[in-house]
C-alpha cells in the first residue's frame, strides 16, 4: 500500500470517530467556558426494612420488578442542559435501570403523580435507553438539552422491568416528598391513575446541569436538622430550602446552587443510619461538581448516642474536634472553603437530655471550639439563633417541633435567616 493510501485511510479513520467524539466533549469541564454544577442532591444509604418500597412492590428478594416509580426533587439553579445520577451504593445485587425519562410535574408541584404535557424527555446511558449500576457504583446519565427554571420541581420516572434482585437497596427514606410506585411501564405516562404513594426517594442521588455562569454550590453537611426533620412533607421548608431562597434574592448570590447532604441519624464519627460523616465526605461533599463551600451542622447524635457519662461526653468532644479539623484539611485539599455551624440546644428531649448535664457540657465545649479555634473559614452561630434566652439549654419554643431536639418551619427559617450571604460571594 502506498503512503498517500496509508494516509487516507487514516484521515478517514479520524474522520470516522469524530462525531462520537464531538457528542462527549460536552461531558468536559471548560470545553464551552461553562461548567456542569449539582443543582439537587440526596445522600445514598441503606433502607431500613420499613423503608423498603411497600407491598406488593417488595418481596421474595426481588424489589419493583416490572414497576414505575415516579420521583419529584427541587432544583436549587437552572440551566439549559441537564444529566441525572443514581447510586447502587448499598444494593446487593446490580440495579438494572430499564428506562428514565424527565418531565416537569403538573403545577409545579413536589409529589404529584402528573406531569405537564410535552415536557417528557427520555433520559439515555452512553446512547441507550438501559443501563446496569454495578453493586457499590453509581451512573451518570447522558446530558440532554432540557431548561430547567431555577427553584423549581423536576420529575424523574424509572422503569425497572426485572427489579433489583436484592432485600438491600439504596435509597434516602428522609424525603419529606412523595413519590409514586405502579406496575408496569409508565416512564411516557401523563399521569400514574392507581399509583401507590410512599414518602422516600430511591436510586436517585443527583440532578446536574449545565450553568451559563461558572458553576458553584454550596454543600450542607449534617443529620435530620439538616434533612428537614419536622418540616412539611412536599413543602421544601427546610432550612437549606429557606436559605437558598435568600440566597437567589439577591444578584450576588442568585447564580449559587445548594446540594443538601442531610440524613437523619446520621453522625461525624460512628455509622448509625448511614456512612458517618468522615466516611462518606469523599462522596457526598469533595465529589459533587462544582463544590465551593461546605456547611458542617452535625455531632449532636454524636453526644446524644454517648453515654451521659463526664468521661464519655469528655471523649465524645475531643473527638468531635479532631473529626471537625479533618473535615476542614480534607475540604481545603479540595479548595473548598468549610464554614462551622454551632450545635442547636436539645434542653428537655427525652433521648438526649440527662439530669446531670454531662451531655450539654459536651455540647457547649464543642461550639465554643467552633466559635473560637479558627479552625473553620467562617462560624455560622445556629445555637444562638433558635436557642431560648430565658433558657439557653433549651429550644426556643416558637422554633421547636414538639420533641425539644427538632425544629418546625419557623425554626428552620430562623437557621436560615443566621447564615450570612456574604460568605457565599467570593
Amino acid at each position: 500500500m502506498s503512503r498517500s493510501s496509508t494516509t487516507a485511510l487514516v484521515i478517514t479513520a479520524l474522520l470516522a470517530t469524530a462525531a462520537p467524539l464531538a457528542a462527549h466533549l460536552d461531558h468536559r469541564p471548560g470545553t464551552t467556558g461553562q461548567d456542569w454544577v449539582g443543582t439537587w442532591a440526596s445522600m445514598p444509604q441503606l433502607t431500613e426494612p420499613h423503608n423498603m418500597p411497600p407491598a406488593p412492590f417488595t418481596g421474595d428478594g426481588v424489589v419493583l420488578v416490572d414497576s414505575t416509580l415516579r420521583q419529584t426533587v427541587r432544583v436549587s439553579v437552572g440551566g439549559e442542559r441537564m444529566r441525572l445520577r443514581f447510586s447502587n451504593a448499598f444494593g446487593g445485587a446490580p440495579l438494572p435501570l430499564t428506562a428514565v425519562t424527565v418531565a416537569l410535574p403538573e403545577g409545579d408541584k413536589a409529589g404529584v403523580a402528573s406531569v405537564r404535557p410535552n415536557t417528557t424527555h427520555r433520559i439515555t446511558f452512553h446512547g441507550k435507553d438501559s443501563t446496569v449500576v454495578p453493586v457499590g457504583a453509581q451512573v451518570v446519565s447522558d446530558p440532554i438539552d432540557f431548561r430547567l427554571a431555577p427553584r423549581t420541581n423536576l420529575t424523574v420516572t424509572t422503569y425497572l422491568a426485572e427489579g433489583q434482585a436484592s432485600d438491600r437497596i439504596t435509597s434516602h427514606p428522609g424525603s419529606r416528598t412523595t413519590s409514586h410506585l405502579l406496575r408496569g411501564n409508565h416512564v411516557a405516562a401523563q399521569t400514574m391513575t392507581g399509583s401507590t404513594p410512599t414518602d422516600h426517594w430511591y436510586f436517585l442521588s443527583g440532578v446536574e446541569v449545565r450553568t451559563k455562569r461558572d458553576g458553584k454550590a454550596v454543600v450542607t453537611l449534617g443529620d435530620s436538622l439538616t434533612d428537614g426533620r419536622g418540616s412539611t412533607t412536599n413543602g421544601n421548608n427546610r432550612w437549606p430550602d429557606q436559605f437558598l431562597a435568600r440566597l437567589h434574592a439577591h444578584r450576588r448570590t442568585d447564580d449559587v446552587a445548594l446540594l443538601n447532604q442531610g440524613a437523619g441519624g446520621n453522625r461525624v464519627l460512628n455509622d448509625g443510619l448511614g456512612p458517618n460523616a468522615l466516611a462518606r465526605l469523599d462522596r457526598d461533599v469533595l465529589a459533587q461538581s462544582g463544590a465551593r463551600w461546605l456547611v458542617v451542622f452535625e455531632g449532636v447524635n454524636d453526644i446524644g448516642t454517648a453515654p451521659a457519662t463526664a468521661e464519655a461526653q469528655r471523649k465524645v468532644a475531643e473527638d468531635l474536634i479532631a473529626a471537625y479539623d479533618q473535615i476542614v484539611v480534607r475540604a481545603h485539599a479540595q479548595d473548598i472553603r468549610v464554614y462551622g455551624a454551632t450545635l442547636t440546644p436539645f434542653g428537655g428531649n427525652t433521648n438526649y437530655d440527662d439530669p446531670e448535664g454531662h451531655r450539654e457540657s459536651a455540647r457547649q465545649a464543642v461550639n465554643t471550639w467552633i466559635r473560637t479555634s479558627g479552625r473553620f473559614d467562617a462560624v455560622i452561630d445556629f445555637d444562638a439563633a433558635t436557642r431560648d434566652p430565658a433558657r439557653p439549654r433549651d429550644l426556643l419554643p416558637a422554633y421547636d417541633d414538639g420533641d425539644h431536639l427538632h425544629l418546625n418551619p419557623t425554626g428552620y427559617r430562623a437557621l436560615a435567616d443566621a447564615v450570612p450571604l456574604n460568605l457565599f460571594t467570593g
